[in-house]
């Protein structure tokens, strides 16, 4: 299967667009802008479900599984695969027990996932800059260094108080990482207007595919 970083984006707008409308119907306190990182998560796989993908979280990196505690290793926030088959688990590969329809890692596509707000329900966030700048990076390098792994990237989710705000630090962590030698592809962006609950006013998806996975 081919995997392309637009269908990814798509997805995950119009599952967030799709929440960002029910909050106004409900005419709820907070929007989902309040929610910390993991909090986005089950929303983010939901929307990618939502469009016919697998979604799979806390899988652990194959570069990972020779360790004996599955408990141990780097976990990968969310892996995808066609048509919502699971992933196949590599102690069972070519076993009675495997099943025919899985995917493999090879073919599947591993998705890191940052969320920075500008505005917190506490206010301004003060490590806004800080934390777009580099625990990003780490992700990128996470799938860039695994050597099973082919089709991967990552997904940015930034809560602004407008779309400028969003475009301009997106360009400067996108320029950072490609003068840093990360193999960073240009992004798909998409955007969602957000009712001004607690100083942010937009909301940014963008999927940056990682060349050379």
């Amino acid at each position: 299967m081919r995997w392309f970083v637009a269908d990814i984006a798509e997805a995950v707008h119009a599952g967030l667009e799709q929440r960002a409308q029910a909050d106004d119907a409900e005419h709820a306190v907070y929007g989902f802008d309040a929610l910390d990182e993991l909090g986005l998560h089950p929303l983010i796989a939901e929307a990618l479900r939502g469009s016919g993908m697998g979604a799979w979280p806390e899988q652990r990196y194959p570069g990972h599984w020779h360790k004996r505690k599955k408990s141990h290793g780097l976990r990968c926030d969310l892996v995808l695969t066609p048509d919502g088959v699971p992933l196949r688990d590599p102690e069972v590969k070519s076993t009675l027990f495997d099943d025919g329809s899985a995917c493999d890692a090879e073919a599947a596509y591993w998705l890191e996932i940052k969320t920075v707000a500008q505005h917190e329900t506490s206010g301004p966030f003060k490590r806004y800059s800080a934390e777009l700048l580099s625990p990003v990076a780490n992700d990128v390098k996470k799938i860039w260094s695994d050597g099973v792994i082919r089709h991967g990237g990552l997904l940015l989710v930034l809560f602004t108080a407008g779309h400028e705000v969003a475009e301009h630090d997106l360009a400067v962590w996108h320029e950072r990482c490609l003068r840093k030698g990360f193999p960073v592809g240009p992004p798909a962006v998409r955007g969602i207007p957000l009712t001004d609950r607690i100083g942010n006013t937009w909301c940014t998806v963008a999927v940056f595919g990682v060349r050379g996975v």
